[in-house]
């Protein structure tokens, strides 16, 4: 069986402290002050700067890119991802889901975004 990685949405901080950020610290092993990337069975992509400002559409999209990579260079695990960017960013599912769009098949989606992309995920 393989591993399950919690993708959550982060700032580049590392504030670990609320929503699915303070989920993958508490339960997933997310490390406090590490804002991005993989740490225990969680992946963090940032939604927000080091100052807890919202990240713009372009640079949230480039951490997709980044995730995306990740995860089709480890086949062997299963990634989770919640409607990142979608709670305290306050993007709309809309705005961010589309940069999900090929991902590979270990990549799990949250139905929020499996409805905006649809068979493109």
């Amino acid at each position: 069986m393989s591993d399950r990685i919690f993708v959550f949405g982060s700032n580049l901080a590392g504030r670990h402290g609320k929503g699915s950020a303070l989920e993958a610290r508490m339960k997933h092993g997310a490390v406090y002050g590490v804002g991005q990337g993989r740490t225990g069975n969680a992946y963090a992509i940032p939604t927000k700067d080091e100052i807890l400002k919202i990240l713009p559409l372009s640079v949230i999209g480039y951490h997709v890119q980044k995730f995306k990579a990740y995860a089709e260079q480890h086949p062997d695990l299963q990634f989770d991802v919640v409607a990142i960017g979608c709670g305290l960013a306050g993007y709309e599912s809309k705005q961010i889901a589309p940069f999900f769009i090929g991902c590979t098949s270990n990549v799990n989606l949250p139905y929020e975004f499996k409805d905006v992309i649809g068979e493109q995920a």
